[in-house]
């Protein structure tokens, strides 16, 4: 019957020669250690990829294309198929943190011990990743979407070319346990609705982006689909207007009389408006000396 090698007995075959030659335990530490910090920085970078990429609004990188931004094109060109991209970025960020977490432990395991190594690697590396693997840069891409989806399109086309054969497996296989399961294997909406444009505006009033007037005038527009033109539109004969011809206070006195703030002006009858004048101006125009409307 055959007896398995202890956990620590395993470790300790860094010790024997490999190829020929012996690496020390030093070396083995220090490349270790490098090649653990490279792979954050690569974790952090498909990360912060995610983001930018997902979320650059189309109709402002289409913007950003006719307008000649130097790199929009390629990125919409990798916008173009989001699932092949989203399938890119999540291949390269799993093979890196994979490989992080492999060797993060074979290196303690080396000082530590077989299980101790384990267990320290595991914690260790998933503090690691979550904090300059996914949130930092993931922060970091949010507040600079444009400019750093630009950035890492180069990047990413590259890495798409490298893991191609990957890529093209677990393209067809999702899009197949899509189809199998009914799921449409949609990434991206295309269109914004009507929930979210309310919720924007309801953002952007808590944020001091958008002034109390600016966030009711916003609002009322979602009301319009209940209301026909029928019902605010004012008969012609019901109209009030000005002349064109009229003096400014007897501009105003329509006004007042009509209770609206704005009323048309008009050139010999009402089917010839010339234009629209605020009391506001009146008044304006009324204190500065001036007697024609």
């Amino acid at each position: 019957m055959t007896r398995s090698l202890p956990l620590e007995m395993m470790v300790a075959a860094y010790d024997v020669p490999v190829v020929g030659f012996e690496i020390a335990e030093s070396t083995v530490t220090l490349l270790g250690g490098f090649a653990v910090v490279v792979l954050i920085a690569l974790s952090g970078f498909f990360s912060s990829s995610e983001i930018a990429m997902f979320n650059l609004p189309k109709h402002r990188l289409e913007g950003m294309v006719e307008d000649g931004t130097e790199g929009a094109a390629l990125v919409k060109r990798l916008k173009d198929d989001p699932h092949r991209l989203l399938v890119t970025i999540l291949v390269g960020n799993n093979i890196v943190n994979i490989a992080m977490s492999s060797i993060a432990t074979a290196v303690l395991s080396i000082h530590f011990g077989g299980l101790l190594g384990v267990i320290l690697a595991t914690f260790g590396i998933t503090a690691i990743v979550l904090l300059f693997g996914e949130s930092v840069p993931k922060s970091y891409a949010v507040e600079n979407t444009e400019s750093w989806a630009i950035r890492i399109s180069k990047p990413l086309k590259a890495t798409e070319y490298f893991l191609f054969p990957l890529i093209v497996l677990f393209d067809y296989l999702t899009r197949q346990v899509n189809r199998l399961t009914g799921s449409t294997g949609a990434i991206e909406s295309p269109y914004v609705t009507r929930d979210e444009i309310q919720e924007m505006i309801e953002s952007g009033e808590r944020e001091g982006v958008l002034e109390e007037e600016e966030h009711e005038m916003l609002t009322r527009i979602f009301r319009f689909n209940n209301t026909i033109v029928k019902e605010v539109m004012t008969p012609r004969l019901d109209m009030t207007a000005v002349p064109k011809d009229a003096a400014i206070d007897e501009a105003i006195s329509i006004c007042i009389q009509s209770g609206h703030a704005r009323i048309p002006v008009y050139e010999g009858s009402l089917d010839n408006v010339q234009g629209v004048v605020h009391i506001r101006d009146l008044v304006r125009d009324l204190n500065y000396g001036e007697t024609e409307a």
